[in-house]
C-alpha cells in the first residue's frame, strides 16, 4: 500500500479546502473582476472584519491563488489579484452565483435581494 500524505474522500473536499469557508469565495468572485486594494474589498464586503479579510487574504496567498502586490511608495499601496492558479476558479465562482441568484429566486421570490452585482453581463455569459 502506498503512503499518502493526504487521502480525500473526493476531490471536492480538496476545492473546499483551498476555497472553503464563509468570505474566501466571495472574495475571490470580486477579484475575478480585476486587482482590488484591501479597502475596496473591505467596502465590497463591509460585515467582514479587517482581521478576517487580512487573515483569509494571506491564506489565499498561501494557496497561490491570488497575488499580493506591494508598491514601494508613500503612502504604501498594496493590490490583490488572482494568478493564473487563481484564474482557474473563475468558472466554478461564477457558477456559484448563478446558482446563489436562482436560489435567492426560488426560496424567496422578491422577498430578497443582492446587494453587490458587479458586471452580472459577465457572469452569465460562462
Amino acid at each position: 500500500m502506498k503512503n499518502h500524505d493526504k487521502i480525500y474522500n473526493t476531490a471536492v473536499e480538496a476545492t473546499l479546502e483551498v476555497i472553503g469557508g464563509k468570505w474566501k469565495p466571495v472574495i475571490l468572485f470580486h477579484l475575478t473582476f480585476g486587482k482590488k486594494r484591501n479597502n475596496e474589498l473591505k467596502s465590497l464586503i463591509p460585515v467582514i472584519t479587517q482581521k478576517m479579510l487580512t487573515q483569509q487574504l494571506r491564506e489565499l496567498e498561501e494557496e497561490g491563488v491570488i497575488l499580493r502586490i506591494s508598491y514601494n511608495q508613500v503612502p504604501p499601496k498594496v493590490e490583490y489579484e488572482l494568478t493564473d492558479y487563481g484564474w482557474s476558479l473563475k468558472e466554478i465562482l461564477h457558477l456559484m452565483c448563478r446558482w446563489g441568484d436562482s436560489h435567492i429566486e426560488r426560496k424567496y421570490g422578491g422577498r430578497a435581494t443582492v446587494l453587490s452585482n458587479p458586471q452580472l453581463k459577465d457572469v452569465y455569459d460562462i
